[in-house]
């Protein structure tokens, strides 16, 4: 039995190990940072290695990787991160494989997406809060300044109004900090059943059809609020190399952008803009605006 590989596990085993390792890495408030991995994100050099490199040179950040949870989705993605990381759970998917680069709206991207739905879903089930992180998103600083206190569900933004509850806003799925209630458990359920009246769109599409779906603030009591890009930005924000400025962003998104290679190729960049920033004196850091370099292969 404890040679068999963690993608044949029952139920039943993967339900009290999830437990465990939630357990394991989460803080004392029950919360605990999320990303997802597979084998292609996580060969060497690729999008993995500089999702932790971000937290180990950003600014009092390092301490979150105690709190940060890999999902592998295949076998390669699972031992890979065991070579990294303390806190890693294989996360099986009967009949499919999601090993490979799933490009954007193909149909292995779409099952993935609703995989990790549903997946998270049982992580609010359990009583934990959670931060799911995409791994192409750069952690430069702490976002927990910049949450909105009184919200339940807080999702990023391709689009920004200026106003954390305007539904006119684009909800980016790839950060997003949800805190465990029975709203918050609801809501999750109802957003994983709504795929079956939008078949074919991934999570993030369909969130777009429901937000403005009374049943969600009337029935189940949630209101989403929306993160302002000036800290949680991303390639999609069309002057994203001026705003937001390296001064006082959080996270910064490789959204909008297709191809691996395209990615870690901008995000090295992204990357060493870091550096060179942090590298300045302290007040000189603090008096000119420095800006970021316009991507290379993404946009």
């Amino acid at each position: 039995m404890s040679n068999l590989s963690p993608f044949f596990k029952a139920n039943a085993k993967e339900n009290l190990e999830l437990e465990t390792i939630l357990k394991n890495s989460s803080m004392a408030n029950k919360t605990v940072i999320i990303t997802t991995l597979n084998e292609a994100w996580a060969a060497p050099n690729s999008i993995f290695d500089l999702f932790l490199e971000s937290f180990r040179i950003g600014h009092q950040t390092f301490r979150f990787l105690n709190h940060l949870l890999v999902v592998a989705l295949d076998q390669k993605a699972y031992d890979h991160c065991l070579s990294l990381h303390p806190h890693c759970y294989a996360l099986t998917t009967d009949g499919i494989d999601f090993s490979g680069e799933a490009l954007y709206m193909s149909t292995d991207y779409v099952k993935m997406m609703w995989r990790r739905i549903d997946f998270l879903h049982t992580v609010l089930k359990l009583g934990y809060n959670f931060i799911f992180t995409d791994a192409d998103i750069m952690w430069f600083r702490d976002p927990f300044p910049h949450f909105l206190v009184d919200a339940d569900f807080q999702i990023a933004s391709e689009f920004y109004s200026g106003n954390s509850s305007d539904l006119n806003n684009l909800p980016n799925g790839g950060f997003v900090y949800v805190k465990s209630s029975t709203k918050t458990i609801e809501f999750y359920k109802f957003w994983y059943a709504s795929r079956q009246k939008h078949p074919g769109l991934h999570d993030q599409d369909v969130l777009t059809k429901i937000k403005h779906d009374p049943y969600i603030t009337k029935n189940i009591g949630l209101h989403i609020k929306f993160l302002d890009t000036a800290y949680f930005g991303g390639f999609c924000v069309s002057i994203w190399f001026m705003e937001p400025v390296i001064n006082r962003v959080c996270t910064m998104h490789a959204n909008c952008c297709v191809g691996l290679s395209n990615k870690v190729h901008d995000i090295r960049i992204m990357l060493e803009d870091w550096k060179k920033y942090t590298s300045l004196p302290s007040k000189t850091r603090a008096s000119q605006q420095s800006s970021w370099t316009v991507p290379q292969h993404c946009g």
